[in-house]
This record gives C-alpha cells, sequence and structure tokens, in this order.
C-alpha cells in the first residue's frame, strides 16, 4: 500500500476512513437506516410465509463501515457471498454467523423452537450452505428494491461460500454502510450482516432525490395550468325578504324594492360555490363590483339565524 503524496491527499484518506466518500455519515447512515426499515417487515414476512421459518427478524445496527470489515465481527464458521449490481461487481457484501445457520436449520428442519441449541464451530455442510445461500437470495431481493428505487442486482445471487474459500476471498476495499439484522427464535439468535458500499448507496438516493424532483416539477407544472384554466363568476345582489305568500303572489309587472345594504352585500361565485363578499358599484358607464373580504359560511349561518 502506497503512502499519500501531500498532507491534503493524507487527510482526505483519513475524512474517507472515518465518514466516507460522502463527509457526512449522518446522510449514509440516514439511507442505509430508510432501505433496512423497510425491508424488516418483509424479510419477516418471507421468513413465516415463503419459507415457513417460526423466525422473527429485527434490525440491530446501521452504521458506516468498510467493505473489508464485513467479516470482522463473525467467528471463524460463517457463510458469505457477494452479490454484483449493474454498476457495480460488488454492490452486496453478505455474512450470515453460525449461530444464523443453526437458528435457520433447525426452524426448517422442525427441532424444537424452545429448546436452545450449541452454535456450529465445524466447516459448514453443504445443506447448511444451501439453507444460508436461500436466507441471502430472499434478503437480497427485498433489499434490491424496484423501479427507480432498485440496486439493480444481478440475482438470484451466488451459492454461498464457507471455510478456507470464504476466509480467503478478497474483498475490494472502500467505504460503505454496514446493516445487521437478528434471525432469532426464542432461545437463539444469530445475525445477517450487509455490507453495501457508499457508492451504490448514495447513487440510490441521488435517483431517489432526482424523482422526488421530477414529481415536484410535474406538480408545479400541473398546477400552472390550472391556474391558467378560465371559470365564469357570477356576482349577485340580496334583494328584500319575501314570505312565501309574497312569493307566490308575485305577478308579471310586479316591482321589487331592493334593500338599502343591498349593494354591500354582493356575492362573488364560481360553479356554485360563493367566494367573496362585495360591493356594487359604478365606474363611469361600467359597472363594478369590489371585493370586501373572502365569503365565511359559518359566519354566514349564524346571521341567517339571527335576522339584522
Amino acid at each position: 500500500m502506497t503512502s499519500p503524496g501531500s498532507p491534503a491527499e493524507a487527510r482526505s484518506l483519513i475524512i474517507e476512513r472515518l465518514v466516507g466518500d460522502s463527509a457526512d455519515s449522518s446522510q449514509v447512515i440516514g439511507a442505509g437506516r430508510s432501505m433496512a426499515e423497510r425491508a424488516l417487515p418483509l424479510i419477516n414476512k418471507r421468513l413465516a410465509g415463503e419459507i415457513g421459518a417460526p423466525v422473527t427478524a429485527d434490525l440491530q445496527a446501521v452504521e458506516v463501515a468498510r467493505v473489508s470489515d464485513a467479516r470482522s465481527h463473525v467467528d471463524d464458521t460463517f457463510a458469505m457471498t457477494v452479490v454484483a449490481s449493474s454498476i457495480s461487481s460488488d454492490a452486496m457484501t453478505m455474512v450470515m454467523d453460525s449461530a444464523a445457520v443453526t437458528v435457520m436449520v433447525c426452524a426448517l428442519f422442525g427441532a424444537d423452537p424452545d429448546e436452545s441449541v450449541s452454535p456450529i464451530v465445524r466447516d459448514l455442510s453443504e445443506t447448511e450452505i444451501e439453507v444460508a445461500t436461500l436466507v441471502f437470495q430472499e434478503v437480497a431481493q427485498i433489499l434490491n428494491g424496484t423501479g427507480r428505487r432498485s440496486l439493480d442486482l444481478r440475482l438470484p445471487v451466488l451459492r454461498a461460500i464457507a471455510g478456507l474459500d470464504a476466509k480467503r476471498r478478497v474483498l475490494r476495499d472502500g467505504p460503505a454502510v454496514r446493516i445487521v439484522f437478528g434471525l432469532s427464535t426464542p432461545t437463539d439468535t444469530g445475525t445477517v450482516t450487509v455490507i453495501i458500499p457508499q457508492r451504490v448507496l448514495l447513487a440510490r438516493n441521488s435517483a431517489d432525490t432526482e424523482a422526488g424532483d421530477e414529481v415536484s416539477e410535474w406538480h408545479a407544472h400541473f398546477s400552472d395550468e390550472v391556474m391558467r384554466s378560465t371559470i365564469s363568476l357570477e356576482a349577485t345582489m340580496p334583494l328584500a325578504r319575501l314570505t312565501l305568500g309574497q312569493l307566490a303572489g308575485l305577478r308579471a309587472g310586479d316591482v321589487l324594492e331592493i334593500e338599502e345594504t343591498a349593494q354591500t352585500h354582493a356575492r362573488l361565485s364560481a360553479r356554485d360555490k360563493t367566494l367573496f363578499v362585495c360591493e356594487f358599484g359604478k365606474l363611469g358607464n361600467n359597472y363594478t363590483v369590489r371585493v370586501k373580504h373572502a365569503y365565511d359560511a359559518g359566519q354566514d349561518f349564524i346571521d341567517g339565524l339571527i335576522p339584522g
């Protein structure tokens, strides 16, 4: 490994190792947590439904990490797979510890969930590796997402590796987010660790933002077009109050007296909805309507109960 060529490069490397490419750990952790929280209910549904295992998943941690640290939190016995995507050959590294393998194998093959079992300390068997691969496939498929939010992973996942193959697998180093899911029965708990490089995670996050910007843009455009549409306005002026008997006695040619205050209580409406209280007037040879205030339906109802 070569040393940085200048103090600025050294500082940049230190910052990158501490918080990643974005220089903002909260942004990375936030994006990773959002992804994990959306996935968790689906993981539990798959475990209970499609796989049929009485196992509960929970989210244990979301933190900034390094891709090379994927195996640092497990013992000597574990299963691992690396999933490629359209933009990266290592878009997701998944590690399942021996306790999680034990939990899943016992759950799938009918062991008593209330009886604790010993963790695996030997090399994983072919069956255990197949079970780990099944879990990796389900978790990766859920985390992959769909549409613009998709990581565009190349699924199905490759068969899990274990033993010396898993320990010797070279992992390209770089800043990442580490998501830890717990797999539990009433007596035992194991973990599935998912490592996603920040360059992959933030590319997905950027796509989300662009999609949101596109929706906002369309909303603004649509709102502008709506505001440009034309509607017909009607201004009405109240007449004197009449009884039903008086109304029934009206004949052609009768003249109705307008109340003195009627001119100042005109209403401006559009599509049978009253919008403003207005005042009739005249400017030169043209009649006018001056808006006084917005129409208050509640106040109008009260005024109707107490006339005058």
